[in-house]
């Protein structure tokens, strides 16, 4: 029997089959989670050439490739490797293609333990590393070197949720010979398909949305045809991978990754318009609101949104966003997002060079989890009442 095609079916059919085919494994449904470092070879000839599918556990396990084989179905790409973290997720492309005298385009508005790795490591191993305005677009090409080897995206932005017009920047950036990354983490896949917008790698931290339990550390990133062997070639030189358990766990909830992010969409745009008319509020900074700057550019090249946004307080300081966190009960205090339960963290934008805009008032991100909306108002409802205290 043929092996099924999945590519063409609907968003939770396909998460339901991907990544691994049942009769490969005796009818299990599930891949069975290889624990391995040796792997032995039939005779010295093939362990000479290597000239068999597994040949070391840090080079991949049928665990790891069921679930790098399913996201490749999601992100239409040539390759995906999974790394212990998202950080990692970051770091290792950036490693892979970056060289000591190579120039660096970065988005002012991004991840802040990203710009910590450029700022730190790369800088001292000779990378040039320049900030952009997330909101630049075709304008990037001013800023474009002879030695300008990366453009790294991330739309919306950290915390703040700048839109980037990724097609714009990605004609610019290839044209001139440089690799385009993008952190998807946000969108995941299923609402953005960066290699199909001319990203070349796709990033995502995994323990958001795909592993979604709030239990596990891990990444992915995947690659279009022209990048994947020097992607993989870092990864195996590196041995950052991840280990089988969370590999299978993440794929375990990658299975109900479609209905929970449909989950947390709906919530967290109900939440995001029944903010924007409070008394307190003086901005909510989501893309899927008309109200966004950048919900024109949502609107072109997303297919929807997912569960975590910022509010800008209306004036006040550190004293206002303590008081608001400090009177919530169902939101815990605490980072990460992309889980289960709903959390708020205050927003700091000291880190910026390009953009610094100025706001209202405190910036808080809230990460709207699978609770019931009206309960999340009331909690809301409630920091918002002590911040004006």
């Amino acid at each position: 029997m043929a092996k099924r095609d999945y590519s063409n079916t609907g968003v939770n059919t396909k998460l339901a089959h991907i990544g691994n085919d049942p009769r490969e494994f005796h009818g299990f449904v599930n891949p069975p989670v290889v624990h391995a470092s040796t792997v032995l070879f039939p005779d010295a000839k093939t362990m000479a050439g290597r000239s068999q599918k597994y040949t070391y556990g840090t080079r991949g396990t049928p665990t790891s490739d069921a679930l790098a084989t399913a996201i490749d179905v999601l992100e239409g790409s040539s390759g995906t490797i999974v790394v212990p973290s998202g950080l990692a997720a970051v770091t290792i492309p950036l490693l892979a293609f970056l060289s000591a005298g190579d120039h660096v385009l970065v988005t002012d508005s991004v991840y802040f333990p990203t710009r910590n790795f450029a700022d730190t490591m790369l800088k001292r191993l000779g990378v040039e590393v320049e900030y952009y305005d997330p909101l630049v677009g075709a304008g990037i090409a001013k800023l474009m070197k002879p030695n300008t080897k990366v453009v790294f995206t991330e739309s919306p932005g950290s915390n703040t949720f700048e839109m980037q017009d990724i097609p714009a920047i990605a004609r610019v950036a290839r044209s001139h010979g440089a690799v385009v990354m993008m952190d998807n983490t946000w969108a995941t896949p299923l609402y953005f398909r960066p290699l199909d917008h001319g990203v070349d790698i796709s990033i995502h931290a995994a323990t958001k949305y795909p592993a979604g339990h709030s239990d596990i550390v891990i990444g992915t990133v995947s690659a279009n045809a022209a990048h994947w062997k020097q992607l993989f070639d870092t990864f195996t030189t590196m041995g950052c991978c991840s280990g089988p358990d969370d590999v299978y766990q993440t794929l375990r909830g990658l299975r109900t990754m479609g209905v929970r992010l449909e989950h947390h969409q709906r919530s967290a745009l109900a939440l995001a318009r029944w903010l924007e008319g409070q008394p307190g509020v003086a901005r909510v900074l989501h893309p899927g609101l008309e109200s966004h700057p950048g919900h024109a550019i949502f609107k072109r090249d997303f297919l929807g949104s997912s569960g975590i946004f910022s509010i800008v307080l209306a004036g006040g300081g550190q004293k206002q966003a303590h008081a608001f966190l400090d009177a919530l009960e169902i939101f815990g205090l605490g980072y990460s997002w992309g889980g289960y339960e709903s959390l708020a963290v205050p927003v700091s934008i000291g880190d910026r060079t390009i953009t610094t805009n100025s706001y209202e008032g405190p910036i808080l991100r809230l990460q709207i989890g699978l609770e019931d909306v009206e309960d999340l108002k009331a909690d809301i409802a409630k920091g918002l009442s002590a911040a004006r205290v």
